[in-house]
């Protein structure tokens, strides 16, 4: 009965008291934490094959397969060994990867929960905009971690090129998986540039035409961001990382200019039968003021002076 009544007294445009907002924030914040912790849990039985998922492609590129009189011998390069540091650095590792993991693989989650906390506010197709922002955002992330955990074993190999010759390389596992996880999540933020130019555009800030003409200086800062989030030297690395960033530019410049297109027309068809014209209500210059002289009904200031005498009216 409760439920039922609830749902008669709610508002149809999803206006709600504010109590009522932070009544429904709690609840879409503890669902989420909720879709973490669950997840977090889950991680952390298979935190050693997340570990070894992320180092071992590292590990083989720049890992020491033989034994040290092997290499002095074979003297064909630079090598290095995956080490742990400290008595309670394997516990405290197990929680980082699983907490990390936790976050990442329940985005889904607490991104609904956030969508579904926004959407009341939103109108019908502000709604379809922003789950497909929503549903467009995860993958681009996930392709930007991608790209980075491809590039990461090249990457090692570079750096560890530095190295003088005929020393052991040893990368603590904590600061590798830091590394790692800043290059994933550069990578991946990277990778929502094209996402937010679209959602400026949807919004009106921003046109396809001028997006299309900041081409140039869009390939150049690109480049010199892929240059400098990239910690190796190699083209590959930053290549790897430019390269898709100036791809997805352009899409996102395509769908901007297509928007505008569609927007265009929609502004040239004029509004529908059952929808109220936009009324125009900016103020216009109203030209010159043109004088007006006044009638001969109404007394003058002089003749009204005249007429009284010692303050009082002549009705003679």
């Amino acid at each position: 009965m409760l439920k039922s009544a609830r749902k008669q007294e709610t508002d149809p445009e999803g206006r709600m008291p504010l109590v009522e907002h932070l009544r429904e924030l709690r609840n879409r914040l503890a669902k989420g934490l909720l879709g973490i912790v669950v997840v977090t849990i889950v991680a952390a039985f298979y935190y050693k094959g997340i570990i070894e998922f992320f180092t071992d492609p590292v590990l083989k590129s720049v890992g020491c397969a033989s034994s040290f009189a092997e290499l002095a011998k074979q003297k064909d390069g630079t090598c290095a060994r995956i080490v742990l540091n400290g008595l309670l650095t394997p516990f405290t590792l197990a929680l980082k990867v699983s907490l990390m993991a936790g976050v990442v693989l329940s985005s889904p989650v607490w991104l609904y929960q956030l969508w579904a906390f926004v959407a009341p506010g939103l109108h019908k197709h502000e709604k379809k905009y922003s789950l497909a922002f929503v549903g467009a955002g995860f993958p681009l992330f996930l392709a930007g971690g991608f790209f980075a955990y491809k590039t990461l074993p090249t990457m090692a190999r570079v750096l560890l090129e530095f190295s003088p010759a005929d020393l052991d390389n040893q990368l603590p596992l904590d600061d590798l998986l830091d590394l790692i996880t800043r290059m994933v999540v550069v990578f991946g933020l990277s990778f929502e540039l094209p996402l937010l130019l679209v959602m400026l555009n949807f919004g009106g800030v921003v046109t396809g035409k001028r997006m299309l003409g900041w081409w140039r200086g869009m390939i150049m800062g690109i480049t010199v961001f892929a240059a400098v989030a990239t910690p190796s030297t190699d083209p590959v690395s930053m290549l790897g990382l430019a390269g898709p960033i100036w791809v997805l530019y352009f899409v996102a410049t395509a769908i901007s200019l297509l928007n505008d297109r569609r927007r265009a027309q929609i502004v040239a068809a004029g509004p529908a039968d059952d929808e109220a014209s936009e009324l125009d209500l900016t103020p216009e210059d109203i030209g010159e003021i043109e004088s007006v002289s006044s009638s001969r009904s109404l007394p003058t200031q002089a003749s009204s002076d005249h007429d009284r005498v010692n303050g009082y009216d002549d009705i003679t």
